[in-house]
């Protein structure tokens, strides 16, 4: 039995972050959000970066910039916001030094999400050699779809990803497109973090980020794992 008294809060905890389960009634609670920078190749040239130069580097954003309502409120302090679609991967299993052939096995599966970026502040940010964690780890700046398990699909190594904005197409691309792999970054990531269940991975964006404005809606879309629709306001 246990004796211990529960924690007596100097103020109300604040609720965990889970992201719905596709088919389920049953929730994944996430621990940490990590993002990985520069992953295809087209985006890397489009930012102004040599991919073969500048391999993909890793930020977080927190469990609670998830967005889930199906709205992306404009920001405040900004005036030029880019959209980025992205393949999430959902752990279910962590670890230090993991091997890039058992990485596939931390995978619990995978969501359409967005990462939406400040681009001014990130601009200024990059321009004075500062953490972009402004531009990036704002309030609602992760719309994400319900995870659907890898058990249903499979390893996600190929598949369209787009996204449409007003109907019209402004991003396109390939999972297979991605620099480092599924399982290369989670490897890569258990070198630098003691990765755990509940970690969920943006992956990277394909060319074609651009700005959107108040009314804008974005329709994404990846192969095997659904889609995803946010308007902004």
């Amino acid at each position: 039995m246990n004796t211990e008294a529960a924690p007596r809060y100097v103020i109300d905890p604040p609720p965990g972050t889970a992201l719905p389960v596709a088919g389920s009634d049953a929730v994944f609670p996430v621990h940490r959000v990590y993002c990985v920078g520069r992953n295809y190749a087209a985006h890397a040239v489009e930012m102004g970066h040599d991919p073969d130069k500048s391999p993909p580097f890793f930020f977080q954003k927190n469990p609670d910039n998830l967005n889930l309502t199906g709205d992306f409120p404009y920001p405040p302090a900004s005036t030029d916001v880019h959209h980025e679609i992205e393949l999430v991967v959902a752990l279910s299993a962590g670890g230090r030094d993991i091997p890039v052939g058992e990485a596939t096995g931390c995978v619990y599966g995978y969501a359409v999400g967005l990462d939406m970026t400040r681009r001014d502040l990130q601009a200024k940010a990059k321009e004075l050699g500062r953490p972009w964690e402004v531009a990036k780890a704002f309030e609602a700046s992760a719309p994400c779809s319900a995870i659907v398990p890898a058990s249903t699909i499979g390893p996600l190594d190929a598949g369209a990803i787009w996204l449409d904005v007003n109907g019209e197409r402004r991003q396109t691309g390939d999972i297979n497109q991605l620099i480092w792999k599924v399982p290369e970054m989670i490897a890569y990531l258990s070198r630098l973090f003691t990765l755990a269940p509940g970690d969920v991975i943006f992956t990277g964006t394909p060319s074609g980020v651009a700005a959107i404005t108040a009314g804008d809606v974005m329709h994404g879309h990846i192969d095997g794992v659904g889609d995803i629709t946010v308007k902004v306001t």
